[in-house]
């Protein structure tokens, strides 16, 4: 991972110092807010997605950086929208927002960098990539709301988790990695093997994500141990396991699920099931499914460092523990 962001180290920091620019506001909170949030840490794997398929296409302008920034800032909006509904009370090992600032400032300030967003993909003037990031986004919001739709829901199949996934998670990676072979003037073929490079690396990405809320020390993830399972959020890892249990211990599930408030003996119940049917195993193996898979969309590059670079990000992945 850090060979990889090496290798876009210069446009990185300038992202950095876009994002600074880009926060400019004449009421001081919206400020205060996005910066707390832009500077909580993460590895700043979307836009680094962006920066090398740009790369990758030969790519050898300026328009990378300010649309890397925007990238971020659909990703932070995200963010701040997700810990409210979550009721979030740590994001990347620190106070959420929405815990240091209440609900209300961190909405509208997510409102507020959506909509930045799109004033600065309008400036950028490149209609094909406002389609992209714009459709992205709108597909981000129908998947918050088809999560809760699924929310508590023990007969939820693989197909349908993995829709949602797509929905929530994906499709910003996904969108990113097509922006920057657009900027690269990438033939179609080559624009759609990178668009399918990161909806598989974003599907693997939030598997694993799914793993750490049960597996993770609170230290290293950044989150609560065992969010999902509080709010009725049913993961690969317990959708797998459902699938393996006996009638007695799905009943076991479906009653702690449905709990408003959960005890600690609620927690180790249903990781010990998790555990013994092999939830956390049966998850990374289809995480490996798709990082493998994402790679080879990248067979009609020749091989070079981006490529590289992209191949270790991948690889990432499966090995992060926050």
């Amino acid at each position: 991972m850090e060979a990889a962001l090496a290798l876009i180290g210069e446009d990185l920091t300038n992202v950095e110092l876009q994002f600074k620019k880009d926060l400019h506001s004449d009421v001081p909170l919206i400020r205060k807010v996005g910066e707390y949030v832009l500077a909580s840490g993460g590895k700043r794997i979307r836009p680094a997605l962006l920066l090398l398929a740009a790369k990758l296409c030969g790519y050898t302008g300026n328009r990378n950086v300010a649309l890397a920034s925007v990238i971020e800032f659909i990703h932070t909006a995200t963010l701040l929208h997700d810990d409210v509904v979550d009721n979030a009370n740590l994001r990347r090992g620190i106070a959420s927002a929405n815990t240091l600032w209440g609900n209300e400032a961190s909405v509208l300030v997510g409102d507020f960098l959506f909509s930045k967003s799109f004033s600065l993909m309008v400036a950028d003037g490149d209609l094909k990539i406002l389609k992209v990031l714009s459709g992205a986004t709108t597909i981000i919001a129908e998947g918050e709301v088809l999560q809760l739709i699924c929310t508590s829901d023990l007969d939820l199949t693989l197909e349908r988790y993995i829709e949602v996934v797509k929905a929530k998670t994906a499709i910003l990676l996904s969108a990113a990695c097509q922006s920057g072979a657009i900027l690269g003037q990438a033939s179609s073929q080559h624009e759609a093997a990178l668009q399918e490079f990161g909806m598989d690396l974003g599907i693997a990405f939030q598997l694993m994500d799914d793993t750490l809320d049960y597996v993770a020390s609170e230290e290293q993830f950044g989150k609560s141990i065992g969010h999902d399972l509080e709010e009725g959020k049913i993961t690969l890892p317990l959708i797998h396991t459902l699938r393996q249990c006996t009638a007695e211990e799905r009943s076991q599930i479906g009653t702690i699920i449905e709990k408003d408030i959960l005890e600690d003996h609620d927690f180790s119940t249903v990781f010990d099931l998790v555990g013994k049917y092999d939830g956390i195993k049966h998850t990374i193996a289809v995480a490996n499914e798709y990082v493998n898979r994402c790679k080879g969309h990248l067979n009609l590059f020749p091989e070079s460092t981006e490529k590289a670079a992209l191949f270790d990000l991948a690889n990432y992945v499966l090995t992060r523990v926050k």
